[in-house]
């Protein structure tokens, strides 16, 4: 297994800016998004990378953007297999997998998450106060339960820290209120449109967040995907309401996080080489059963 790619430098391309996982390079009228192998928790990057994670996040990325292009635009320039620009070219050993060329957006200063199931920071709301995001959902629920119909919780995006989430309302005290409507209406049909054909996978997709901006006046979507980072993802034929179900995603990381001591502020902890591995086969397990990728099978 190749070692994991924490950090890129790409001299003569301008870079923009770092996120917890991705890198941002300026190509004049068009963006370099280079999706890393470090992965985050509790708001923090782990100083160990996970192998192979950022190409996964991006041919997931990829698949749903090629799953939904006939209805929803996205910021895609460049699909998976096009050849690079001449200046990345030398870079394609780097860039090969992780990199995808975008359009240039505003990006809306919300996070659209969709919840289909009661879990994380969702169900430890519900505890406390029977609603999320100031919904009021049936009382009597138990963790990871279906919700009857999938709801639109917004969140902040915080550059630094915790997002936190906050009612439709005060989302629409951010964003302009129609572009508000049509970023949860888009979202809740992307995640509706995910998740049956999850489902079909033998997967349950339990909540996600999207990122939207806008591209010469349009909504457009734009980030990730309904990848592992961005999503929970569980096996249908092990769910269960009332107790933990195994996921494909970080909640794996989490799960060990919690347990092992830290107090979850910087530095986080050196992963030991089980969670990372671990974690790097629950990844590719989701990219496995979603696109068929390593098995023959449908």
């Amino acid at each position: 297994m190749d070692a994991p790619l924490l950090n890129l430098e790409l001299p003569g391309i301008p870079h923009l800016r770092s996120g917890k996982v991705r890198e941002l390079f300026d190509l004049g009228s068009a963006l370099l998004l280079v999706a890393t192998d470090r992965i985050s928790a509790f708001d923090c990057v782990m100083p160990n990378g996970i192998p192979g994670k950022g190409r996964i996040l991006t041919a997931l990325s990829h698949f749903w953007f090629d799953h939904t292009a006939s209805w929803l635009p996205n910021h895609r320039l460049a699909r998976a297999g096009d050849p690079l620009p001449a200046n990345l070219r030398p870079f394609a050993h780097l860039l090969e997998g992780r990199s995808m060329i975008v359009q240039k957006a505003e990006p809306l200063p919300i996070e659209c998450v969709i919840r289909g199931y009661l879990a994380g920071s969702g169900w430890k709301e519900y505890v406390q106060t029977g609603m999320i995001c100031g919904i009021r959902l049936p009382k009597g629920l138990r963790e990871g339960e279906e919700l009857e119909t999938p709801i639109f919780t917004p969140a902040t995006k915080a550059t630094t820290g915790h997002d936190e989430n906050i009612s439709f309302e005060a989302a629409q005290s951010l964003v302009d209120p129609v572009i508000a409507d049509s970023a949860r209406d888009l979202s809740l049909r992307l995640y509706g449109t995910a998740r049956a054909y999850a489902r079909t996978r033998g997967l349950i997709i339990a909540d996600t967040k999207f990122e939207f901006g806008l591209v010469e006046g349009k909504l457009t979507l734009i980030d990730e995907a309904l990848t592992p980072d961005s999503s929970r993802f569980w096996p249908a034929d092990q769910w269960e309401p009332g107790r933990p179900t195994p996921s494909f995603d970080k909640q794996y990381l989490r799960d060990y996080l919690e347990h092992c001591g830290w107090d979850k502020l910087p530095p986080a902890p050196q992963l030991p080489l089980e969670v990372i591995g671990q974690t790097a086969n629950r990844y590719q397990e989701a990219l496995n059963r979603l696109t068929g990728a390593g098995s023959s099978s449908n």
